[in-house]
């Protein structure tokens, strides 16, 4: 069973969420404020679903300190706020998906069913271990290694890596990458593929991944 962590301020919202997640089958937990949701984040649950506008502590703070813990935990954002500025800024800095409010609880209902099968596959069909040099790429449990360390890397960062360890020697345009790791409703500006492929670099420095000048990127085969 997932366990999602739902921050929202607003009760009547707040339950309204709640009832809907929990007839999906899922555990959840509710904050109204940030302080509290702050204390759980070692708890790591399989989601988060924090909402920005909250009473004492800045959204945009508590995503940054989730990310800190536990980065390859998936965070959907959910604001009332300008939608263009806050949806940037919440996938610039490693939020896995956005909405703007006002909005159907069933939308968000569909885009956690989402999140979570593409972070959270099926182990039985997806036991896979690709070699990427010195790493090793375990499919089903979402981890790269070097030797026998796990290397932190957010979800995001993650299915970009999966991305390239699939199509090796491929060159894969900005517009593709955006595609695979952000989804096709993705509004966000080309900026976020370079600032993801720059994290991935610094954590996997021996991947060799080329940049395309005015295309994309390509991973070379070892």
């Amino acid at each position: 069973m997932f366990r999602i962590f739902l921050v929202e301020d607003e009760i009547n919202l707040n339950q309204i969420l709640t009832s809907y997640l929990e007839k999906e089958g899922w555990e959840v937990q509710s904050y109204t404020n940030g302080e509290s949701a702050l204390q759980a984040i070692n708890e790591s649950p399989h989601l988060w679903i924090l909402d920005i506008m909250l009473p004492d502590i800045d959204g945009y703070k508590l995503l940054r300190r989730i990310k800190e813990v536990t980065p390859g935990i998936p965070v959907i954002f959910i604001s009332a706020r300008d939608a263009d500025f806050d949806r940037i800024a919440g996938l610039e800095m490693g939020s896995d998906d956005y909405l703007a409010k006002p909005f159907l609880p069933r939308e968000l209902v569909i885009r956690t069913h989402r999140v979570l099968e593409r972070v959270y596959p099926p182990t039985d069909m997806n036991n896979t271990v690709i070699n990427l040099h010195i790493y090793t790429l375990h499919e089903g449990k979402r981890e790269i290694r070097k030797d026998q360390a796990i290397i932190e890397l957010t979800s995001k960062e993650y299915d970009l890596a999966l991305l390239f360890a699939k199509n090796k020697g491929t060159a894969l345009s900005r517009e593709q990458i955006i595609n695979h790791v952000w989804g096709e409703d993705y509004y966000g500006t080309d900026r976020s593929v370079d600032d993801l492929v720059r994290r991935l670099r610094r954590k996997l420095p021996e991947l060799r991944i080329e940049t395309i000048y005015g295309f994309g990127y390509r991973m070379t085969a070892q």
